[in-house]
């Protein structure tokens, strides 16, 4: 099996806080770094009711500092909604107390919706299409500083804090590929065009200085169980939450559902086959076959695995049996 990986949205579960929500994510990460992950990735949503990792570069500190070795990045930074130069200091502060393990991924959504996106930049002048530029300027704040450089990252400059780029389109594909940076495609929830963009970046890519190859990470559900008709429970609580979210009510992650899906429209079921068709559901065994089946498929180099479970110890579980299935 290739390297998987943990990507935790700090899930604020219905009844409960957003505290009880970070802890759980250091837990899940110290329980991650035993089990072998490669890394711990958290993700930038604002002004939503489930997802406690909005600062998320706060709490990457805060699952650094309280593990040793697993690397702990972004999954990711909101580039459109930050000055380049602030998130390069954020993350050479970063690298330079946790040295040698951070990743920053970068994304171009502002992922929230519109009125939040506009109180977190203050007005929607920022053009999405200056993203490119965007990520070569902050990539240009970790390069040394040369003579005469007026603004720099204090800290972050000369420090090597490996990119990502993020995506769910051609978009990201074609701007990783140009720049040779590793690819991470959102295929846990946008998965209509993975292909075609896993294409795209491997017969476009030029090598650069922070790698010599392509290197493609795709994003896949887990909800592995003892038993396939428990993880299918617990799959519900997420399929809730898909349900809600393109219903225009987000919420909080709802308890799972005994037959959720026979509850929902013909609209709905299909909306959702097409939104988690890349997720494994079920005993190990069924976990398995449908990681090999997807690895098999796409040539993926690394997993980001995310598993949206309305109980902690549940989810702890659903995470421990995928770490035997990488270990063979």
């Amino acid at each position: 099996m290739i390297p998987f990986s943990v990507l935790d949205l700090s899930p604020i579960v219905e009844g409960s806080d957003a505290a009880q929500s970070l802890r759980n994510t250091l837990d899940l990460a110290q329980h991650a770094e035993r089990w072998g992950f490669q890394r711990y990735w958290l993700a930038e949503h604002h002004g939503m009711a489930g997802i406690a990792s909005a600062a998320t570069a706060v709490v990457m500190a805060h699952v650094a500092g309280g593990t040793s070795r697993i690397r702990v990045g972004a999954g990711g930074i909101m580039l459109p909604n930050h000055s380049p130069l602030v998130i390069a200091e954020q993350f050479g502060t970063l690298e330079s107390l946790f040295p040698g393990r951070i990743d920053l991924g970068l994304g171009r959504a502002p992922g929230s919706d519109q009125a939040t996106a506009r109180a977190l930049r203050r007005d929607l002048n920022a053009d999405p299409n200056e993203f490119p530029q965007d990520v070569v300027e902050l990539m240009h704040y970790f390069d040394p500083v040369s003579e005469g450089q007026r603004v720099r990252a204090v800290p972050g400059a000369g420090l090597k804090v490996p990119l990502w780029i993020l995506g769910s389109s051609l978009f990201g594909a074609q701007l990783a590929a140009q720049l040779g940076l590793p690819f991470a495609f959102a295929s846990h929830f946008a998965p209509a065009q993975m292909m075609q963009a896993i294409e795209v970046y491997r017969s476009r890519f030029r090598p650069s200085e922070q790698l010599a190859r392509p290197y493609v990470m795709l994003g896949f559900n887990v909800f592995a169980a003892d038993s396939d008709e428990q993880a299918q429970l617990l799959s519900s609580s997420m399929q809730q939450a898909f349900v809600n979210l393109r219903s225009g009510r987000p919420s909080r992650l709802q308890p799972p559902v005994a037959g959720y899906e026979e509850r929902l429209t013909p609209p709905e079921r299909a909306m959702l086959e097409q939104t988690l068709s890349c997720s494994a559901i079920g005993a190990p065994t069924t976990v398995r076959h449908a990681l090999e089946a997807f690895v098999a498929r796409t040539g993926a180099d690394e997993l980001m695995i995310t598993s949206q479970i309305f109980d902690h110890k549940a989810r702890l579980r659903s995470y421990e049996i995928t770490a035997g299935l990488q270990q063979g």
